[in-house]
């Protein structure tokens, strides 16, 4: 007897086929039967010619905390989303020590935020991920980040690192992707990976040469270099030889207006010289980050106590203004700063400043300083006609970049899988359904090696989503984030029932899954 049954669907199997009319048998935490099936089962789902599809993957979150904190995860898997990948931005929380863990929880707090209940007391990848084991909705897999390499052998300091510390990195990578973590993040425009080099990052990608493993950089710049900081990636993962997955693969800030065709002819000629390159982004304009993020390099140096003082420290705040407003910081991307578009909790700097009657240079410090770096900010620079462009290149998966801590977060962490059904797929038509499936299914279950996952066939693991193609819709808006989609009555995963008729069951039989 089989545990679920599926019935009456439009099968879309993940791998980019036609849909077909069909059924799904699930037994216990895999598919067993895909077509026409017979057998009985204990619990029949009515399909009801909607479409059934693989569970979702989100290749770029920051739910490295809230996953375990929250662990009915409700944002994420009402979109259908089966598995986040975490240790993003080469800020992941393994592997670590003690101390640079908590370094991490008060560095990171504007992204995770800080929950005391989860434990803070793992050290490696094995032990990060069998934390999730059973407890959590969905699933997740783990990066390990460049920055926290740094941050465990030589800490915050702006400089190279010694032979000795260079060999501790990579030992600690090797170990990391050996206990199933699927590649090295970096976080080039945050402290302290943006003090590395870019022979640094060839030394430390090698480690993962011939592995399968990939390097996903945050790169330097993507705003007045953005071009140039892509080369510079690809250059890094060719000379490592290793597979590159591009990070929030977005082209934002006026100067980039209408470049994404070059940077897909960038990554066509790579892939062509046989660089093997995915991608994901999100479907909105605005990013997120710490607020914190746009300050020059020099002041992030020593970490984050460091920071505050310098941001308190009146003989510095014009040093800080003239490198924010008319130069352009590398933290802000070589672009000098509009006010206006930086939004902490629904009201720009540019807003505050103007209520306040002083600076906004003063707003910003002192918000950064009294928050203890824990706000987060939305940041509008995208561009449409890029964002559109991006997501049709061969490579493309989806990725939410979602922070889901703070009064006013970004609607992405909500309604990102459902928005570009929605928009892109169902009203633009940019993408066939079945396309725009395999790139949140297959795809990125090949690049994370994962090869039970992604696909509905016999012996798959039964992540499975049901979902109204023509109802599908993001609810989630920047006035209120919060808000759950529309149309995706039934998901599964590892064969559970976790969203049942729209309602969350409760149920945590996600896993942390070991990569390859």
């Amino acid at each position: 007897m089989l545990d679920v049954l599926v019935r009456g669907g439009r099968v879309i199997d993940g791998a980019g086929n036609p849909w077909f009319r069909g059924d799904v048998g699930i037994r216990g935490d895999r598919v067993v039967a895909v077509g026409q099936v017979d057998e009985p089962a204990r619990r029949v789902i009515e399909a009801d010619g909607r479409v059934v599809c693989p569970g979702f993957t989100d290749m770029h979150t920051h739910s490295d905390v809230q996953l375990l904190a929250h662990p009915e995860h409700a944002m994420k898997v009402h979109q259908g989303v089966t598995l986040d990948v975490v240790g993003q931005d080469g800020l992941g929380l393994a592997p670590v020590d003690a101390p640079t863990l908590e370094t991490l929880r008060t560095l990171l707090v504007g992204w995770n935020g800080d929950e005391p209940g989860i434990g803070w007391d793992w050290t490696g990848v094995a032990d990060y991920l069998a934390r999730f084991d059973d407890r959590v909705a969905i699933n997740a897999v783990a990066l390990v980040g460049h920055g926290t390499l740094r941050l465990r052998v030589m800490g915050a300091d702006d400089r190279a690192p010694t032979p000795a510390e260079l060999d501790a990195m990579r030992a600690l990578l090797a170990e990391g992707i050996a206990e199933g973590a699927a590649g090295l993040s970096a976080g080039l425009t945050y402290a302290p990976g943006m003090y590395a080099t870019d022979d640094e990052l060839v030394e430390l990608c090698a480690v993962m040469r011939g592995s399968g493993a990939f390097y996903c950089p945050h790169h330097r710049n993507y705003g007045s270099h953005a071009i140039e900081a892509y080369r510079d990636s690809i250059e890094i993962a060719r000379r490592a030889d290793v597979p590159m997955h591009l990070a929030h693969c977005h082209l934002g800030f006026p100067g980039n207006r209408g470049r994404a065709g070059e940077l897909l002819a960038m990554l066509d000629a790579a892939r062509a010289a046989g660089v093997d390159i995915t991608l994901d982004t999100y479907p909105y304009l605005a990013g997120n980050t710490y607020a914190h993020a746009f300050l020059p390099g020099w002041a992030l140096a020593g970490g984050s106590e460091a920071t505050i003082a310098r941001l308190r420290d009146p003989a510095l705040r014009e040093r800080l203004r003239h490198e924010l407003e008319d130069v352009g910081t590398d933290g802000h991307h070589g672009v000098p700063v509009d006010w206006a578009a930086i939004v902490v909790d629904g009201s720009s700097i540019a807003e505050r400043a103007s209520a306040a009657g002083e600076r906004p240079i003063d707003v910003y410090c002192a918000l950064c300083a009294d928050t203890g770096l824990a706000a987060s900010a939305l940041h509008h620079v995208g561009n449409e006609e890029n964002v559109r462009a991006i997501m049709q290149d061969a490579g493309h998966t989806g990725g939410s970049d979602g922070i889901l801590v703070g009064p006013r977060p970004h609607p992405r962490g909500w309604g990102t899988f459902p928005r570009y059904l929605a928009v892109y797929v169902r009203e633009l038509g940019l993408l066939p359904l079945e396309q725009a499936i395999r790139r949140f299914t297959s795809l990125p279950a090949q690049r994370l090696r994962l090869p039970d996952r992604g696909l509905l066939r016999p012996g798959m693991a039964a992540d499975v989503v049901v979902l109204d193609p023509d109802g599908v819709r993001d609810t989630a808006t920047y006035e209120e984030p919060r808000q759950l989609p529309e149309g995706i009555p039934y998901v599964l995963v590892n064969g559970v029932v976790v969203v049942d008729d729209g309602a969350h069951t409760g149920a945590t039989p996600g896993r942390g899954l070991r990569s390859g």
